[in-house]
C-alpha cells in the first residue's frame, strides 16, 4: 500500500528530511540531528508538519449534544473559541482515541484526531449520531503546521495581523496567515509556547517557506517525528497506540482530569465501576543505571516481570533515559525501584513524578 503524502512532502525532501512511513503517511523522522531539532524547539523555535492528523466536524443544532455524548470531557463548560483536550471512549471506558476539540459555537464543533485512527473515529462518531447534526470528515480540507518554542509567537506574528499575544492557552481564533484564512490555535504537543494552524493545503508550501524566512534570525528549524516524540515524552504526554489504546482507560493513564462524571457520555458507567479500584497506572520512570530504554523493553520487580515499556528513550533536555509504563497501582509511587532489561542485562530504574521536564517559565 502506498503511503499518503502531505502537501509539504517535496519541501521535506528539499530540506534533507529522512522520510519514513508513519500511520499510513510518508513523513520526515528528522532532517539532520533530531537532538538539534529538539533543542531548537526548547530554546528558540521549530516547525512541524502535522498535516497527517485528521479533522472531523460536527455541524447542526445538535452538534453540542453529540460532542457531549461522544467525549468524556465537558464541552458545555467551554466558551466559543476555546479548545479542550479530551477523548472518545468505548463502552468499556477504554480509548477509541485522544483528541483536541475546538468549540467554534454550539452548532459547530471541530475535532483534531490522530492520523491512524481518523476513519475509525469518523465511523465511531457516526454510529452515535442522532438528532439534527452532520458528521463530516474534513481531513482532506486542511494542512496543519505546529510552530513551537519560545520564539514561536514572534515568528508567526510576522505573517499575520491577528494579535497572537491575546490568544490564551487552549484558545483559538480565525485570522489570515500570509493572506489565507486560517484557524490559529494556542496549542501544541511539546510543552513549549506555540501555535497550531489549520489552513488550506494549497497554501501550505508558501506559509511553510515564509515561516522559515521570518524565523531565520532565531535559528528556526524544521522538526520531524523523532523530535516530536522526545519533546512529548519529556512532558509525559501520552501517544495513542503506545501509552493509550483500547485496552486502557483514562483513570489508568493518569488522565482522570479529562473525565467529567457530572455529564453522560459513552464509557461513563464502566469508569464509575473502575473509579476507586484502579489496579494499574501509567507511571513515569528514569534510569538509574546506564542504558537507553526503548518501547517494549521488559520491566521486572525482584526478578518477576511486571510490565513492558510503552514509551522510552533518551531525553535530550535532561540527558538521561526516561520512559512510561503501566505498573500495579501500589508500585506507581515516586521512588519505587525496579529493573529494565536492556540488551540481556537488568538495569536499575525508579518511578518519578510527572512530567520529566519542567520549564522555569512554563506554558500555562
Amino acid at each position: 500500500m502506498t503511503s499518503r503524502k502531505t502537501p509539504l512532502n517535496a519541501e521535506h525532501k528539499l530540506r534533507g528530511g529522512r522520510m519514513v512511513e508513519f500511520a499510513g503517511w510518508e513523513l520526515p523522522v528528522q532532517y539532520g540531528s533530531a537532538v538539534a531539532e529538539h533543542h531548537a524547539v526548547r530554546e528558540s523555535v521549530g516547525v512541524f508538519d502535522v498535516s497527517h492528523m485528521g479533522q472531523l466536524e460536527l455541524i447542526g443544532p445538535d452538534a453540542l449534544a453529540l460532542a457531549q455524548k461522544v467525549t468524556c470531557n465537558d464541552v458545555e463548560r467551554l466558551s466559543d473559541g476555546q479548545a479542550q483536550y479530551s477523548a472518545f471512549l468505548t463502552a468499556e471506558g477504554t480509548f477509541v482515541d485522544d483528541i483536541v476539540l475546538y468549540r467554534i459555537n454550539s452548532e459547530r464543533i471541530f475535532i483534531c484526531v490522530n492520523a491512524a485512527t481518523t476513519e475509525k473515529d469518523y465511523q465511531w462518531v457516526c454510529s452515535h449520531q442522532e438528532g439534527s447534526v452532520q458528521v463530516e470528515n474534513r481531513s482532506d480540507s486542511f494542512a496543519q503546521l505546529a510552530i513551537q518554542g519560545p520564539r514561536a509567537e514572534e515568528v508567526l506574528q510576522r505573517l499575520t495581523d491577528t494579535d497572537l499575544g491575546s490568544i490564551k492557552f487552549y484558545w483559538f481564533t480565525f485570522g489570515k496567515v500570509d493572506g489565507v484564512e486560517t484557524l490559529i490555535s494556542r496549542t501544541g504537543y511539546t510543552g513549549e509556547k506555540g501555535f497550531e494552524i489549520y489552513l488550506p493545503p494549497a497554501a501550505a508550501e508558501s506559509v511553510w517557506q515564509k515561516l522559515f524566512d521570518a524565523g531565520e534570525e532565531f535559528g528556526i528549524m524544521p522538526a520531524g517525528l523523532a523530535a516530536r516524540n522526545t519533546l512529548r515524552l519529556e512532558m509525559c504526554y501520552p501517544l495513542y497506540g503506545n501509552d493509550i489504546d483500547e485496552t486502557h482507560t483514562p483513570l489508568e493513564a493518569g488522565l482522570s482530569w479529562i473525565v467529567k462524571f457530572t455529564k453522560d457520555f459513552v464509557g461513563k458507567d464502566a469508569l464509575l465501576q473502575q473509579k476507586g479500584h484502579v489496579e494499574k497506572k501509567l507511571a513515569a520512570f528514569e534510569m538509574v543505571d546506564p542504558g537507553i530504554v526503548r518501547d517494549g523493553f521488559g520491566a521486572y520487580s525482584e526478578g518477576v516481570p511486571i510490565a513492558k515499556v510503552t514509551s522510552g528513550g533518551f531525553s535530550p533536555s535532561l540527558r538521561r533515559s526516561v520512559g512510561l509504563l503501566y505498573v500495579p497501582s501500589d508500585m506507581a509511587n515516586p521512588g519505587y525501584s525496579f529493573e529494565i532489561e536492556i540488551r540481556g542485562s537488568k538495569r536499575r530504574a525508579r518511578i518519578v513524578k510527572r512530567p520529566f521536564y519542567r520549564k522555569k517559565d512554563p506554558e500555562e
